[in-house]
């Protein structure tokens, strides 16, 4: 978020500290990384930082922390494909509602979607149901691949929907206790049976896809995959009650296809002895959780999108990208910028006089004996003093900022000490007179042009 401006760096570093979250100085291995949306930084940090192996670093506005902590919660990156690149999506023109528009984009980016996306570009174009214009937009892409025409509206669930779905789930899975209800693979075989769902909106899906619709499972097109399994999910308890009277009135014969060839049926499971857990393991694990949770940019539960079709007040809109793309060749990571290593420490600034963490304290017992005597004190630790106790002064978000940006310059200049062959005493000491880190970069690239052209003595 080096391309906002100072005052917004500072809010959005109070906000995400506040809410539990926090800003780290390197490109994290997983986080969130706030841009300006529509700026050729954004396009640069993209281009340098997307990589398959990071499939939990995601690029978001940064309203983005403004939008969770109205939603009161994290807004999961759902609108991204395979390679983690973000899915491409059209506002169609009938969406004639201003503020419908503006919300419906803002969601999509906050969710790793792109709605500025050309209708000849876009994979999912958003139309309004009510108009004529959705059956000709049907019509018309019918037949393109990788397509998808979809109402802006949220369809809602009905009785019927829920009969078709307990039909659906007692003839896979009749049998709770076998598992598999709320996975992924039984709503996606669903949804698969209806050529041109955005149900199977995963590129993955697409290659298993029917040539022809079949007239009995129409009603499938209402709803996503991922609505149908939710749907199940948040009414487990009523609808499994309606999927165990279908089954005891169809009473499925062992042997008879199911979801995986053959119905799934109730086995016994053996008895596990558990093992006692060592006090290591137990440091091991606390140590993965705190790794798996460290990089999270809040610690509120629950994962979604809003649920009404409301704009959010006072968040800004942004334009839509530039039409000329940056040339991948061109393009350099900032000698400023450098990733997270994961060795680093968890904790990289104490605040105040708080207590280190419960796993980093050593316990008196763990100590060999006889050494409590033979340490000695700190240099410059203050002893016992009857006087009031001095406590250490918070550090506010100017504070931070500016401890990022001393990392940043010093980086910048050890990166061009190294660059160039040059000593980073010789490097610092010129830009100290000069304070200009690109100067700084001229001057010793030159110097060594200078000394390359030497010709070495015989």
């Amino acid at each position: 978020m080096k391309d906002l401006s100072q005052a917004i760096q500072a809010e959005l570093c109070e906000t995400i500290t506040s809410l539990g979250g926090r800003v780290e100085a390197k490109v994290p291995r997983q986080g969130y990384i706030l841009t300006q949306p529509g700026t050729t930084e954004e396009e640069r940090l993209k281009l340098c930082w997307t990589s398959q192996d990071r499939p939990d670093r995601h690029f978001v506005p940064y309203t983005y922390v403004e939008a969770c902590k109205i939603a009161g919660m994290l807004l999961k990156q759902i609108f991204v494909d395979d390679r983690g690149e973000a899915i491409g999506m059209h506002i169609h023109s009938s969406i004639s509602n201003v503020n419908a528009r503006s919300a419906l984009s803002q969601r999509i980016m906050h969710s790793g979607g792109n709605p500025h996306a050309s209708a000849q570009n876009a994979r999912v174009i958003l139309a309004d149901p009510h108009t004529e214009i959705f059956a000709h937009l049907v019509k018309t892409y019918q037949g393109v691949p990788d397509k998808f025409i979809e109402s802006y509206l949220r369809t809602q669930f009905t009785d019927e929907d829920e009969e078709h779905l307990c039909d659906w789930i007692a003839a896979k899975i009749p049998y709770k206790e076998t598992g598999g209800r709320t996975g992924n693979r039984l709503y996606q075989q669903l949804c698969e049976l209806v050529r041109g769902n955005i149900c199977s909106i995963n590129a993955r899906f697409y290659a298993e896809f029917r040539q022809t619709n079949d007239p009995e499972y129409v009603w499938v097109s209402r709803h996503t995959w991922q609505s149908w399994r939710e749907r199940y999910k948040k009414n487990a308890a009523r609808l499994d009650a309606m999927i165990a009277s279908i089954v005891d009135r169809k009473k499925p014969a062992p042997g008879e296809k199911g979801q995986y060839g053959y119905v799934r049926q109730a086995e016994a499971k053996p008895k596990r002895t558990r093992k006692k857990r060592t006090k290591a393991m137990d440091a091991q694990a606390e140590m993965d959780d705190l790794t798996e949770a460290g990089m999270q940019m809040s610690v509120m539960p629950g994962m979604g999108m809003h649920q009404d079709l409301q704009g959010i007040p006072g968040m800004p809109m942004f334009p839509p990208p530039s039409a000329t793309p940056l040339n991948c060749e061109s393009v350099r990571r900032s000698p400023a910028e450098e990733e997270m290593d994961e060795e680093e420490s968890q904790w990289m600034v104490r605040i105040g006089a708080d207590e280190p963490p419960a796993w980093a304290k050593r316990k008196s017992t763990e100590e060999p004996e006889g050494q409590h005597g033979s340490k000695r004190a700190r240099t410059g630790e203050p002893g016992p003093s009857t006087g009031p106790e001095m406590q250490p002064a918070e550090l506010t978000p100017q504070t931070l900022v500016a401890i990022a940006n001393i990392h940043v310059i010093d980086q910048g200049i050890c990166n061009i000490a190294r660059e160039f062959r040059f000593t980073v005493e010789e490097v610092q000491e010129y830009y100290d007179k000069c304070g200009e880190m690109g100067r700084t970069r001229t001057r010793f690239q030159k110097m060594r042009q200078q000394l390359s052209q030497f010709e070495d003595d015989d």
